[in-house]
C-alpha cells in the first residue's frame, strides 16, 4: 500500500514480505487437494459403475450432450472440482505487465518476463481469452470452446501457473468477454444482431456476443473457473461492456431487458463472483478511464461493479483521451494530469467501498521513463494499490517497474 505521508511507492522491490510464504503454503495445499480429488474421483467411479448396474440392470444411461450442458446457465462445472481454501492475497503494491498468449508460446519468452522480477516486477497479467475470441488452452470442462474451435494450445494453464508461482509472482488472467468473433460467428444466436438480419459487427468486422444472453455469461465464466482451478490468482474481465465501435444504430439485442445497461453488466459480475468466490480466486475488471467521470453509455458503472469485485483496473492511457478531457488540451502530452484526474474520480465514486484500485498505465506510443514516472506518481497520490503497465507488443521501458 502507498504511504500517506510521502504519497510515493515504498522503496523496496518486494514490499509484501509474507507473500512468498503464503504462496508456498497454498501450493502445498493445492497439491494435497488434487491428490485427494483424484482418489475421490477414482472411488466414485468404481461406486457408480456398480451402483448404476444395480439400479438400471446393466442398461446404458444416456446423459445430455456436453454442448447442451455447456449452453445451460444452470449447469455449473464448479461442483465437479474440490473447493480450495483461499490464502490468495494481492501483492502489497502491485507492479505488473501484460503478456499475450502468442508471447507465452515463444521460446523462453515467459522466462524473460519472469526475470523482470529483479527489476521490480511482482505480477504477470497473462491473456486467457483474447480479443479474437481465442482461449489459450483446451479443457474437457470447456466443451463448447472445443466444438466451435476457440480452444487453442498456446499454453498449459497449470504449467504456466506453477512456473509463475515458483518465481513468487502474482498471476492475473485476462478474459475478454463480450467482444468474441468466434462465438458470434459459430453461434449466431448468441451474438448481437444486425437490424435487418445477420450478425452485427464493428467497423473492423469483429462480431460481439450479446451482453443480455446468459449462455454467453456461462461460456466466459466457465473459462474463468478452469483458470482459477489451474492456479490463477486473479481473473480480470475485460471488454465487459457494450460495444463502442461500429454502426451502433443498427445493433439489435435479442432478449434485451428493460434495465439500464449498468445493471446488466453488474448482473453479469454478480453471477461471475458467485461462481468464482468458492474457488478463492480474486475477481477484477478493466474499465475505461472515464467510467468514473461520467456515464459513457456502455454499461460500466464503477460504483455498481465494485459490489461484485475485489479490484478494479481503470485504463487511464493518456493517448486514449480526447482533447479537453480533464481540462487538458493535449492529453497525451500531460500523462500525469490525466491519470491524476481520472483516479481522483474513481476514488470519489468508490469512496467507502471495499475494493482495490490498480490502474493500467501507458507504456507505449514512445513514452519516456519520465512520462511513465508522472503516471505512477499520480496513481500514488491517490493511494492506488500499485499499477500495471500496458504495451501490446510486450516491450517495456527500462526502469518502469522500479519507480520510487
Amino acid at each position: 500500500m502507498f504511504h500517506k505521508k510521502t504519497r510515493e511507492f515504498p522503496g523496496r522491490i518486494d514490499p509484501n514480505e509474507g507473500f512468498r510464504d503464503r504462496r508456498r503454503r497454498r501450493r502445498r495445499r493445492i497439491q494435497q487437494r488434487r491428490i485427494g480429488a483424484l482418489l475421490l474421483v477414482a472411488g466414485v467411479a468404481v461406486a457408480l459403475t456398480f451402483g448404476f448396474r444395480a439400479v438400471t440392470g446393466g442398461e446404458t444411461v444416456v446423459a445430455s450432450t456436453s454442448e447442451e450442458v455447456s449452453e445451460s446457465i444452470e449447469a455449473s462445472p464448479t461442483a465437479s472440482f474440490p473447493v480450495l481454501s483461499s490464502e490468495i492475497t494481492f501483492p502489497e503494491e502491485m507492479r505488473g505487465v501484460h503478456m499475450t498468449m502468442p508471447m507465452i508460446n515463444l521460446a523462453d519468452k515467459l522466462d524473460e518476463f519472469i526475470a523482470l522480477r529483479k527489476k521490480g516486477l511482482n505480477t504477470l497479467q497473462i491473456d486467457i481469452k483474447d480479443e479474437d475470441g481465442r482461449i489459450a488452452f483446451t479443457s474437457e470442462n470447456l466443451p463448447l470452446s472445443q466444438s466451435i474451435g476457440s480452444a487453442t494450445n498456446f499454453y498449459n494453464a497449470e504449467v504456466v501457473a506453477d512456473k509463475v508461482h515458483a518465481a513468487d509472482l502474482f498471476l492475473v488472467g485476462r478474459i475478454v468477454v463480450f467482444q468474441d468473433p468466434i462465438l458470434a460467428r459459430e453461434r449466431p444466436k448468441l451474438a448481437i444482431k444486425q437490424r435487418g438480419g445477420g450478425v452485427w459487427k464493428t467497423h473492423d468486422g469483429l462480431g460481439w456476443t450479446n451482453p443480455y444472453n446468459e449462455t454467453v455469461w456461462k461460456y466466459n465464466v466457465d473459462v474463468a473457473v478452469v483458470a482459477a482451478k489451474a492456479g490463477f490468482d486473479e481473473i480480470m474481465f475485460d471488454y465487459i461492456r457494450f460495444p463502442t465501435d461500429g454502426n451502433l444504430q443498427k445493433a439489435r439485442y435479442p432478449g434485451e431487458r428493460p434495465e439500464p445497461r449498468n445493471e446488466t453488466i453488474a448482473r453479469f459480475l454478480a453471477y461471475a463472483k458467485k461462481r468464482l468466490d468458492p474457488l478463492g480466486v480474486k475477481v477484477g475488471a478493466a474499465v475505461f478511464g472515464l467510467a468514473a467521470t461520467r456515464n459513457i453509455g456502455i454499461g460500466q458503472s464503477p460504483k455498481l461493479m465494485a459490489r461484485h469485485l475485489d479490484v478494479i483496473h481503470p485504463m487511464v492511457y493518456p493517448q486514449a483521451y480526447g482533447s479537453g478531457e480533464c481540462n487538458v488540451d493535449r492529453p497525451s502530452q500531460s500523462p500525469g494530469r490525466i491519470v491524476n484526474c481520472s483516479i481522483q474520480d474513481f476514488r470519489q465514486v468508490l469512496s467507502g467501498q471495499d475494493i482495490k484500485i490498480i490502474p493500467w498505465l501507458q507504456d507505449y506510443g514512445g513514452y519516456t521513463l519520465d512520462q511513465i514516472r508522472a503516471q505512477v506518481a499520480a496513481a500514488a497520490r491517490w493511494q492506488t494499490a500499485g499499477y500495471l503497465l500496458w504495451n501490446g507488443g510486450g516491450i517495456y521501458t527500462k526502469g518502469a517497474l522500479n519507480i520510487r
